[in-house]
C-alpha cells in the first residue's frame, strides 16, 4: 500500500513542477513588459520636455545642428510614445476576453512602425542639412553647445532607462532605445561639429554633422525592419 502510494506521489510531481515553471516563466515575462512600459514612459517625459528646450534654443542660436536634434526629438517623443502605448494596449487587451492577439506581434509592429519613422526623420535630416550647407547662417556657437551637452545628457539616462538586457524578443523596448541612441549620436556630432565650428569659424562643419547622423540612423533603422519584420511576417529560413 505504501508503495503504491510513493508511485502515485512520483506521478503528479513532475506535473506540478512543470506547471510552476511555466507559470513562473509567464509571470517573469509580464514582469519584464510592465517594468519596460514604466521606462518607455519616464522617457518620453525626459525627451519632450529636452525637445522643447532643444527647438526652442536652436531657433535662436542659429545652429543647424542643435535643430535637427531638436525636431529629432520631437518626432521620437511621437515614436516612443507609441511604444509606450503598445505596452498599455498589449498589457490591457491582450487577455481580454472580448479580443485576442498575440503579444509579441503587438511590440513587433510597434517597433516595425518605429523603425519607419527613424528613417524618415533621417531623410529629413539629410535634406535640411545639405541645404544649409549651401546656405550656411550665422551661429551662436557658445550657447548651441551648452544645450547641446544638455540634450546629451538626457539621452545618457534615457539609454540606461531602456537597457533591455537580454530581452532581445521584444522589439518594441529595442526600438525605443534605438531612438534614444540615435538622439544621442545627434548631440554627440552637434557638440563635436559646434566646438570645432567655433575654434576654427567653419559654419559648414553644423550641417556636415547632420549628414553623417542620418547616416548611420538609416543603417540601424534597417537592422529593425529586418528583425521585427522577421517576427511579424513568421520568417523562418529552411
Amino acid at each position: 500500500m505504501s508503495e503504491n502510494n510513493n508511485n502515485h506521489h512520483d506521478h503528479h510531481h513532475p506535473h506540478s513542477h512543470e506547471h510552476n515553471h511555466e507559470h513562473n516563466h509567464a509571470h517573469s515575462h509580464a514582469d519584464h513588459s510592465d517594468e519596460h512600459e514604466v521606462r518607455t514612459r519616464w522617457v518620453v517625459y525626459l525627451t519632450a520636455g529636452t525637445m522643447v528646450v532643444e527647438i526652442f534654443f536652436g531657433y535662436w542660436t542659429g545652429s543647424m545642428a542643435l535643430l535637427a536634434d531638436g525636431y529629432h526629438m520631437a518626432s521620437h517623443v511621437l515614436a516612443l510614445g507609441l511604444s509606450w502605448a503598445a505596452y498599455i494596449i498589449a498589457r490591457k487587451y491582450s487577455e481580454s476576453e472580448k479580443c485576442s492577439f498575440e503579444k509579441s506581434k503587438l511590440l513587433a509592429l510597434s517597433g516595425f512602425t518605429s523603425a519607419i519613422v527613424l528613417i524618415v526623420i533621417a531623410v529629413i535630416m539629410a535634406i535640411e542639412s545639405i541645404d544649409r550647407f549651401f546656405n550656411p547662417v550665422e551661429i551662436k556657437f557658445g550657447e548651441a553647445i551648452f544645450v547641446a551637452v544638455i540634450g546629451l545628457i538626457v539621452n545618457a539616462l534615457s539609454a540606461l532607462f531602456l537597457h533591455h538586457g537580454h530581452e532581445h524578443h521584444d522589439h518594441n523596448i529595442r526600438s525605443a532605445y534605438l531612438h534614444v541612441l540615435a538622439d544621442g549620436l545627434t548631440s554627440v556630432t552637434a557638440i563635436i561639429a559646434l566646438t570645432a565650428g567655433m575654434l576654427y569659424n567653419l559654419y559648414s562643419l553644423d550641417s556636415i554633422s547632420g549628414i553623417i547622423s542620418s547616416v548611420v540612423i538609416t543603417r540601424w533603422a534597417y537592422g529593425l525592419i529586418k528583425g521585427s519584420g522577421k517576427d511579424l511576417i513568421n520568417f523562418k529560413k529552411k
